[in-house]
């Protein structure tokens, strides 16, 4: 009898703890990004099976796990960017040959002193913690490839003139002028920004140019800004025609004005994000880009304008750029001009494709957008 009651205590606690860990993710819907690792209760050991559950264009980001990934932990705040210290984040972005999957012992803030590089095969994964990145210039990446971002506050980012910091693999390299965004992407490919809280930087929140490439963007929180998103470099870059960038189960606002994103060029798929008001616009773009919004949930500011979308030097429809909006959900008299004569597909392979959900559902996929808050005895 006593055996017997020890068995049904045991199962007992096993059950309670299975329904205690998994409530979190069954308050809201989560989209399929989540669903893929919140439902883990032992996410803590299985990290890197974050990396299979990307989606758009970055696809799945394999390149990051698998045989000879250094593990590294950031347990230094401090920021020295000719001389990175073992145990800072500077150290680990830059310092280490191999594929690096980088996570952090504590809260912490860190301030940088100057841009910080991030190398090819890098992920920078701030589940478990609060981690705020500030400073000068803030997260660069440059010519590199297979990057994770996910799950840190950066804001307050400010600009930096030419300088010099440590470069891949221990080289110097020189900087031109840094604007002050908070993630800025030049020349690169295959990027994955999840999971981010974005505000109050000096110029904007996320550039990606210079021919970069093959980018999802989810699941981020963009707040009290200016100018929020930038997909092409200028109007004379012609390389930014091959951009593909998939913008995905984000929250803007509030107080965000424009650029959500502003593309030139390239391609943008545009879909399941809120959009909790603009003031002169949500959705823009020049030389001829094509954009397609899929069930998006647009809310128009009380006063002001209420079209979400702008086209630099064209009036009405007398210009053939793909402005396709399909399945969107407009509040507040929120309108959507579509220009163009077809209907901008994605393309997706069978690595970036992703099913779009109705956009009556978009606030509770966004609801947890932006940097989440983990406990170490609950699921994030």
């Amino acid at each position: 009898m006593a055996l017997l009651w020890h068995v049904v205590y045991v199962v007992s606690a096993l059950f309670f703890s299975f329904n205690v860990n998994t409530i979190p993710c069954v308050a809201h819907k989560m989209n399929i990004i989540d669903q893929c690792w919140r439902g883990d209760v032992h996410w803590r050991r299985n990290r890197l099976q974050l990396a299979k559950c990307s989606v758009g264009f970055a696809g799945k980001m394999m390149n990051n796990i698998g045989e000879g990934v250094v593990l590294y932990k950031v347990t230094d705040p401090s920021d020295s960017p000719l001389n990175p210290r073992p145990g800072t984040l500077r150290y680990g972005a830059t310092m280490i040959k191999e594929k690096v999957w980088i996570t952090f012992k504590r809260n912490m803030k860190i301030v940088l002193q100057k841009p910080l590089l991030v190398s090819s095969f890098t992920a920078i994964d701030g589940r478990g913690v609060d981690v705020h990145i500030t400073g000068t210039g803030c997260i660069l990446i440059h010519k590199a490839t297979d990057i994770i971002i996910h799950g840190l506050r950066i804001h307050h980012c400010t600009a930096q003139g030419p300088s010099s910091v440590m470069g891949t693999g221990g080289s110097i390299i020189p900087l031109g002028q840094m604007d002050g965004d908070a993630i800025r992407l030049v020349t690169a490919t295959k990027v994955w920004i999840d999971h981010n809280t974005l505000y109050s930087c000096q110029d904007g929140l996320l550039d990606v140019t210079r021919g970069s490439t093959d980018v999802t963007v989810s699941n981020n929180w963009f707040k009290n800004q200016n100018k929020v998103m930038l997909l092409g470099h200028d109007d004379g870059y012609l390389r930014d025609k091959d951009m593909k960038v998939t913008v995905v189960f984000n929250h803007f606002g509030p107080q965000c004005n424009q650029r959500m994103p502003r593309v030139r060029h390239g391609y943008a798929h545009v879909a399941n994000n809120l959009y909790q008001g603009w003031q002169q616009y949500a959705i823009g773009g020049s030389m001829n880009p094509s954009i397609k919004s899929t069930a998006n949930y647009f809310i128009a500011p009380k006063a002001g304008k209420k079209e979400v979308t702008w086209r630099k030097g064209v009036n009405g429809n007398d210009r053939p750029w793909n402005f396709y909006s399909v399945g969107d959900f407009f509040e507040n008299g929120a309108s959507f001009i579509q220009t163009g004569i077809g209907n901008a597909k994605p393309n997706y392979n069978d690595q970036q494709r992703f099913k779009v959900a109705d956009a009556k559902a978009v606030r509770s996929l966004t609801s947890s957008a932006g940097a989440l808050k983990c406990s170490r005895t609950l699921t994030c």
